[in-house]
């Protein structure tokens, strides 16, 4: 059975915690250093972080289906349970390895 907390539908809310198709997301806003309600969002399947961005027309994407955008947090990391499919985890990623690219040059070059 799937679960939502009140504050969970929509960006205004500060928190939410739900199981969706029998994995747990969490996801807590942080406002931290930011002009209220421009918060960073720290999003965690099943334990594991999930990385969102908010894109210009304030959208948001997850780094596991980052070709399609959604209208809250919350339904870019229920997007991100539905790409990863029954089985599949997140990755571990330790704090050690931000900002480590695997490889090949990134960005334009002029």
């Amino acid at each position: 059975a799937e679960s939502v907390e009140g504050a969970a539908q929509g960006v205004e809310g500060a928190a939410f915690d739900e199981t969706y198709r029998g994995r747990r997301i969490r996801g807590i806003r942080s406002a931290a250093g930011r002009a209220v309600g421009a918060g960073t969002w720290q999003v965690t399947v099943d334990g594991r972080p999930l990385h969102l961005m908010r894109r210009a027309d304030g959208s948001w994407l997850s780094m596991v289906d980052h070709y399609r955008s959604y209208p809250t947090p919350l339904a870019a990391a229920r997007g991100a349970v539905d790409e990863l499919g029954p089985g599949e985890h997140l990755r571990d990623t330790p704090s050690t390895d931000h900002g480590r690219h695997s490889g090949g040059r990134h960005g334009v070059h002029a």
